[in-house]
């Protein structure tokens, strides 16, 4: 999903996210109980089987055209039965496709695990099933039976040092982490008009990829990319590479501490998920102290809707519970954070992906 593609209404989104989710209660409701929960139980078997295909780089080598298991095999460097078995596997989900004559070949879904697809998944599939995320997620029992993380009773380390520590992990990190800011570019540029305000503050802005499509959009603004140095490397280079480098700056230190002053407009996207109320108060009034008294805080995530329908947010809370002591937050439980940090939270903006926009203004 380019950002110079035209979004679909997010109105329209949520209508066939429903008919989705009625279609699926129908599934669920023709077949027997213990059929359905047979698939859930073995899902994870399916997503294992994407990350190493994803791993092996299997959707490159077919991007010149099909090929049979021994030749895949050969550029990859794996057992053409393992291969075979593989993508037959993969193929009764859709996930690449054997014609007759026994060569794989692409098919869409495979085609977001190439390494140049216009919006790839292959680290997103990499990180999501890593032996160390696999192992992380066989102690959420742990988690749910005392509500906290359990990084530092696995690793004797909080997630973050364990990254910084871990230089092949956090590589595969940082790139899913590019891969899934991307997958919302288009949606949360499109859902909100940014050309009102003269200077954004990208806070906890990474590599700035978000940053830099605002910027596209909005030729007067001037931007800045506020986070870690470790987290922000690369951004530079994006922003020189986007054309944006006399326009936008990278600043690096913790929004624990202070954010940049001066901005009309700042941006917390996927930031506040990844810790508990307490820090989460401390970033949003270093905020609301650096804050233009006209200006504007975004507050970009996966608010968690009411009713028992599925939503990305419900799992990815239970992954901030597991590995950093966040959680993903309600509406109402967003606006009591902000109220207690000095905003007051103005609309929620729905966008054409699971990510909503809340708008707050200092009081």
């Amino acid at each position: 999903m380019s950002n110079s593609q035209k979004m679909p209404p997010p109105r329209l989104v949520r209508i066939v996210e429903r008919l989705r989710e009625r279609v699926y209660r129908l599934h669920q409701r023709m077949m027997p109980a213990s059929v359905t929960m047979l698939e859930m139980i073995t899902a994870g078997m399916v997503s294992q089987a994407i990350q190493v295909a994803a791993t092996l780089g299997i959707a490159d080598v077919l991007a010149g055209g099909p090929r049979t298991a021994e030749e895949i095999a050969q550029q990859v460097g794996a057992d053409p039965d393992g291969v075979n078995r593989l993508l037959r596997a993969l193929a009764g989900y859709g996930v690449f496709r054997a014609d007759p004559s026994g060569r794989y070949a692409l098919t869409p879904l495979a085609g977001t695990l190439r390494s140049d697809a216009e919006m790839p998944m292959r680290s997103i599939a990499m990180f999501t099933n890593a032996p160390e995320q696999r192992e992380h997620w066989s102690y959420l029992l742990d988690s749910v039976r005392t509500g906290e993380p359990v990084m530092e009773k696995v690793r004797g380390v909080d997630v973050w040092t364990y990254f910084e520590n871990n230089e092949e992990l956090v590589g595969v990190f940082n790139d899913a982490m590019t891969d899934f800011s991307n997958l919302t570019l288009a949606p949360v540029t499109a859902a909100y008009d940014f050309r009102r305000f003269g200077t954004i503050v990208d806070v906890g802005g990474g590599q700035g990829a978000m940053l830099a499509a605002i910027l596209a959009r909005t030729p007067r603004a001037r931007g800045v990319v506020f986070d870690l140095s470790t987290a922000a490397a690369g951004a530079e280079d994006l922003l020189r590479g986007a054309g944006l480098a006399g326009r936008c700056t990278v600043e690096s230190g913790s929004f624990l501490e202070t954010v940049p002053s001066g901005g009309d407009c700042y941006l917390l996207k996927n930031v506040i998920h990844n810790w508990p109320d307490d820090e989460v108060v401390v970033i949003l009034r270093n905020v609301r102290r650096a804050i233009a008294p006209a200006g504007r805080l975004l507050v970009i995530e996966l608010i968690i809707p009411e009713g028992n329908g599925t939503h990305p947010g419900k799992l990815s809370d239970l992954d901030m519970m597991l590995l950093v002591g966040g959680r993903e937050r309600t509406e109402a439980d967003t606006r009591a954070l902000l109220a207690k940090a000095g905003f007051r939270l103005d609309r929620v903006i729905q966008t054409a992906s699971p990510l909503s926009i809340l708008e707050a203004s200092p009081v």
